[in-house]
């Protein structure tokens, strides 16, 4: 049969250490995977910055797209190629630039998720504007911090309204630390949300298309241990009650790789921080859970560009909101958003697919992870961020956890 070459961009920007892994696993696969009209290849190939010609053609089937949340020139590239060149990328570029934290907290306590009481406060500095003196002196109300924050309760949270990274977020046990965290925020538009108090678990749940991986979190720790290690930190059915949340926001936004945070109180999970589009993907933060990571991006973009799976160019939220308004509890209302969810990712048509097609690639990806590639991999991320003096712990560090996941998930 005839060969039919099938196109992977990687779009990137100061990523190292998974896309090295990503094609090292795809070389060592060289896939062939039969299909109607011939035998289905893949090429993968880095993505270049340059100037474009609105009318000129995109070579790629996938883009695997981590700069549209704030590099703007392939952001607009990947624009054209969407609407011109009828080009997959994940995630949705439109949804990326305009759905930011403010809007999800509102959409998704619209469908009725336990989000905590949230409000948002104008900025407390401005850029110089000259229409903005007659507009706050005509429609700005004075407001007092004081009773937001006995609205809320202490501690509370502020923070950006269009979030990442963590970026100003405050940690406010009282009045006085709420007012200097407003204070300090310049120009920021910030939210206030009320804390989850007494809660005992924190979990981040990372959806890659219907793929996700649930990791018990600990915000407080170093970068690197984060994610922590724990196993059986939650019951199945959480775990899967935390599967729907996740994919239920993804689908809704469009948003095919996306992390969810979750606080569990009182045997309810509450999300908290769900508008992560393109979220860490790099070995200094993920270390044990960085081969789950690069599998999951194989088998999502392989699966996309054989099946030339149609990409979502437009968000439809009302089958979601029709559910909303039904008489039902929360969960059952979760089984049918979900439900959704899993129509839009092809969940069934995708695990055949890897069952039939990708069956070789945990043999493959659990003996590269042992390799030399790997720890080279490693050590060029490890480099580029930490001291020299500390290179070589840290390599050690990242590669000792991955061994002990290839112990933990024998082939």
């Amino acid at each position: 049969m005839d060969e039919i070459r099938r196109q992977i961009g990687l779009s990137l920007g100061a990523d190292i250490c998974w896309p090295a892994c990503y094609e090292h696993i795809m070389r060592k696969m060289d896939l062939r995977i039969p299909s109607e009209n011939g035998t289905l290849r893949f090429d993968v190939e880095r993505v270049s910055i340059e100037p474009f010609d609105l009318k000129q053609p995109v070579k790629y089937d996938v883009v695997i797209d981590r700069l549209t949340h704030w590099y703007h020139t392939s952001r607009e590239w990947i624009k054209k190629g969407i609407v011109m060149n009828d080009l997959y990328v994940f995630n949705n570029p439109w949804s990326v630039q305009s759905n930011e934290k403010h809007t999800s907290y509102a959409a998704m306590m619209a469908l009725g998720m336990p989000i905590p009481e949230t409000w948002m406060i104008p900025p407390k500095g401005y850029s110089p504007n000259p229409d903005l003196k007659p507009t706050l002196s005509r429609y700005a109300k004075l407001f007092d911090l004081g009773k937001i924050g006995e609205n809320l309760g202490y501690p509370l949270f502020v923070k950006p309204y269009d979030g990442g990274g963590w970026r100003a977020v405050t940690k406010c046990d009282d009045l006085d630390a709420f007012r200097r965290a407003y204070e300090d925020s310049g120009t920021m538009v910030m939210h206030a949300q009320a804390g989850v108090n007494g809660f005992d678990s924190f979990v981040r749940c990372i959806g890659f298309g219907p793929q996700t991986h649930s990791v018990l979190y600990d915000p407080s720790a170093p970068l690197h241990d984060r994610y922590t290690r724990e196993k059986n930190f939650i019951s199945a059915a959480e775990q899967e009650h935390l599967r729907k949340l996740t994919l239920t926001i993804n689908a809704f936004f469009g948003w095919e790789f996306n992390s969810c945070e979750s606080l569990r109180r009182g045997g309810t999970w509450y999300p908290i921080d769900f508008a992560n589009p393109c979220p860490d993907s790099q070995v200094t933060s993920l270390h044990y859970h960085f081969p789950w990571m690069v599998k999951a991006y194989i088998r999502w973009s392989v699966f996309v560009a054989a099946t030339k799976k149609p990409m979502r160019k437009t968000l439809d939220w009302q089958p979601f909101y029709d559910i909303a308004k039904l008489d039902l509890s929360f969960e059952e209302k979760l089984d049918r958003y979900a439900a959704i969810a899993d129509a839009r990712f092809e969940t069934a048509r995708f695990e055949e697919f890897c069952a039939t097609h990708l069956s070789q690639l945990d043999a493959i990806a659990h003996a590269f992870f042992a390799s030399k590639e790997c720890k080279d991999a490693i050590r060029l991320k490890v480099a580029a961020i930490f001291p020299t003096h500390e290179v070589d712990l840290f390599t050690e560090l990242f590669f000792e956890r991955i061994q002990d996941w290839r112990a933990d998930h024998p082939v």
